[in-house]
């Protein structure tokens, strides 16, 4: 059941969530730097501005909604996460969380390398200049025509995810005459502390060749008898939004734990060991995410332990930050249309985006906060819920929030945290129109990716 669902339905809304906060912060004008990017402060005079940009600004010249990411903050948690990890280690960006060609080359720029999982994002990043070996390839269900161009293209690794790609890739790969790098995707039986939908290591879902079942062990035999393949490595991935090393801890052990039995069974130690990302970021001030400093020293820790205790040498660690990169470098800027109160209850404040442009409150549950920041407010707060425009009753953007009651149509709000998967998952139910993606960097702000026109929508409707 969700946790922001009351079992009787939509009638007792009043209910609110167990656990849920019941106190106003002590100052609404407060921003958490924990949720905001970097370079986010709010003025003496009250507005917000990123980057010293000021988001009037941003919203008069790019119009609302609009993805506001902050550059700088984006190049130095890419930084952090390289330098964590050091030289003995890859970090892939995870593209699935938010990928243009901008993006792409910031990554190039600062040493990180990039792991796609469609045509689609790979011919994003070999557009962008991403040297083909520095990607992998991921999918559950990859068409013979990507595995071609992932070949072709000379990508660094293909994940794989079955059987049936094995001899697939495998025939792929020896007609091109090379033998392609590959890493088997295992399930490790670990049921990650997150949503039903993202977590990603239990037996009963549709990602990689479970542990337990002996699948993954029969699929390292079956590739080291294919002339196309070169197996390298395993890969793991127990989930998203996890704060909780433990999970982690239990997945690496297993995983070298199958590295011991490919040795004792065939002779051949592996090279290389993904573990994947999904580490978690602050969406509220509850959240408290791990440094990237403490994730890398507590994986290889692990590593090091568990393949010292199978008599292994240590392969080589990959990891997969994607949102933890992205995530908390953008926010969603949005202007007020209409906010109605319900006696008793809460304000219910509409904005010009919803659904189509953050689909995660109404997938998953997701938790966001939210701020005035077009000016402060010295008004007292009124609980509010944030929806969108779009003629569905789900359309919710922050199910709960605190804002100034002098909240009024045309007011400015920003959702932080919205850099992973906003942008990505975004649709165009009722025929709106995607919004763009602004990059502000000390230069100022510049569209990266821009917003989609009634034309683009007509365009492919071919009548």
């Amino acid at each position: 059941m969700s946790r922001s669902a009351h079992p009787a339905g939509p009638r007792h809304g009043d209910v609110m969530p167990e656990g849920h906060f019941t106190a106003p912060p002590a100052d609404l004008n407060a921003l958490d730097p924990k949720v905001w990017a970097r370079t986010v402060t709010r003025t003496l005079s009250g507005p917000v501005t990123v980057g010293g940009v000021d988001v009037r600004q941003l919203a008069e010249e790019f119009g609302t909604p609009a993805y506001i990411l902050d550059e700088q903050d984006f190049r130095a948690r890419c930084r952090a996460w390289r330098d964590a990890f050091g030289a003995d280690a890859d970090v892939y960006y995870a593209g699935k969380a938010f990928l243009s060609r901008a993006v792409v080359r910031w990554l190039h720029e600062e040493g990180l390398n990039v792991d796609v999982c469609s045509g689609g994002e790979l011919t994003v990043a070999l557009s962008a200049g991403m040297p083909a070996d520095r990607i992998a390839f991921h999918g559950n269900n990859k068409s013979v025509p990507e595995l071609e161009y992932a070949v072709k293209s000379g990508v660094g690794h293909v994940v794989v995810d079955s059987y049936d790609e094995l001899v697939r890739l495998s025939w792929i790969a020896e007609q091109q005459g090379v033998r392609q790098k590959i890493l088997i995707r295992v399930t490790v039986g670990v049921e990650a502390h997150t949503h039903e939908f993202i977590a990603t290591a239990h037996e009963d879902q549709k990602f990689g060749l479970s542990l337990s079942g002996g699948h993954a062990a029969e699929a390292v035999r079956r590739a080291l008898t294919l002339d196309g393949l070169e197996l390298r490595g395993i890969h793991s991935h127990i989930g998203s939004q996890i704060f909780d090393m433990a999970g982690f801890e239990v997945a690496a052990r297993r995983v070298v734990g199958l590295l011991a039995e490919i040795k004792a069974e065939h002779g051949v130690e592996l090279p290389e060991i993904d573990l994947g990302g999904g580490l978690g970021i602050a969406y509220t001030s509850e959240d408290d995410p791990a440094e990237p400093a403490d994730i890398a020293s507590a994986l290889a820790d692990i590593v090091r332990r568990e393949c010292a205790s199978a008599g292994l040498s240590t392969p080589r660690l990959s990891v997969e930050p994607g949102r933890a990169i992205v995530g908390p470098t953008a926010f969603t800027l949005y202007r007020v249309g209409t906010v109605k109160p319900l006696e008793g209850l809460r304000t219910y404040v509409s904005v010009d985006g919803g659904m189509s442009d953050n689909i995660r409150t109404a997938l998953y549950d997701a938790e966001y906060s939210v701020a005035l920041v077009s000016r402060a407010s010295s008004a007292e707060p009124m609980l509010s819920r944030v929806v969108g425009k779009h003629c569905e009753s789900g359309d919710i953007v922050v199910r709960d929030a605190f804002l100034p009651a002098d909240l009024a149509p045309g007011d400015l709000l920003a959702v932080p945290a919205t850099g992973a998967y906003c942008r990505s998952m975004a649709s165009n139910y009722n025929h709106a129109l995607k919004p763009p993606v602004v990059a502000v960097s000390e230069a100022g702000p510049r569209v990266i990716v821009r917003r989609e026109t009634e034309e683009d929508l007509l365009r492919l409707d071919i009548g």
